[in-house]
């Protein structure tokens, strides 16, 4: 599990959105970023515009390390086809990414934890990897065991978010099916995200 120095909230504040979309986040009440150099105003050169863009991404899927992300963009460049479209298509991939897509959990935070406690199985196989890739038609289930733990039971009758049309749930057996690899207009982003400038930072 990777290490993470701010909280999710100050994520949000630091970006300056409300990154999940979540009725308590604090950009809801405070524009400016967090400490007390927050409120200064500064002029975004391209550079910085490319890194926002990139830290952006890299919170949503639960700010992910650096590492990782940078070995994502990289498989994303060495596949066929459109970087930016490859680069959320992997993302989408990851195991915890798809249990947050369920509803199972309420945050993506939230996902790595309960995939990495063990708590998913992969076609009847449990999975600890949060970073794990799913494939099309691979069957994402809630372990028998931890079908009535309550944060769970209460993120899926809550519903708070959508579910995707590349992904199929059940919800009375908690069991979800990858169907296939999103476009880019196919995610339900809260905010705009901006693949083609997190190519651009990394083309430099």
């Amino acid at each position: 599990m990777s290490k993470r120095e701010q909280s999710k909230y100050k994520i949000n504040r630091r970006l300056g959105v409300n990154l999940w979309g979540r009725a308590k986040s604090p950009v809801n009440r405070k524009e400016y970023g967090p400490g007390e150099h927050g409120q200064r105003r500064k002029k975004v050169t391209d550079f910085g515009t490319q890194l926002m863009a990139k830290q952006k991404l890299r919170g949503y899927y639960g700010n992910i390390t650096e590492k990782q992300f940078r070995r994502t963009y990289d498989e994303a460049v060495r596949r066929r086809g459109d970087t930016g479209e490859n680069l959320i298509g992997l993302l989408e991939r990851r195991l915890d990414i798809i249990v947050y897509r369920l509803n199972l959990v309420p945050t993506v935070f939230a996902a790595r934890q309960f995939v990495n406690h063990g708590h998913v199985n992969v076609n009847g196989r449990r999975v600890d990897i949060p970073s794990y890739q799913v494939k099309e038609g691979d069957e994402i289930a809630v372990r028998p065991k931890s079908k009535n733990m309550a944060m769970v039971l209460e993120s899926v009758q809550v519903m708070e978010r959508e579910i995707p049309d590349y992904l199929e749930f059940d919800a009375d057996k908690l069991v979800g099916k990858f169907i296939r690899q999103p476009l880019i207009v196919d995610v339900p982003y809260p905010v705009q995200m901006e693949p083609n400038l997190v190519i651009e930072f990394y083309s430099r």
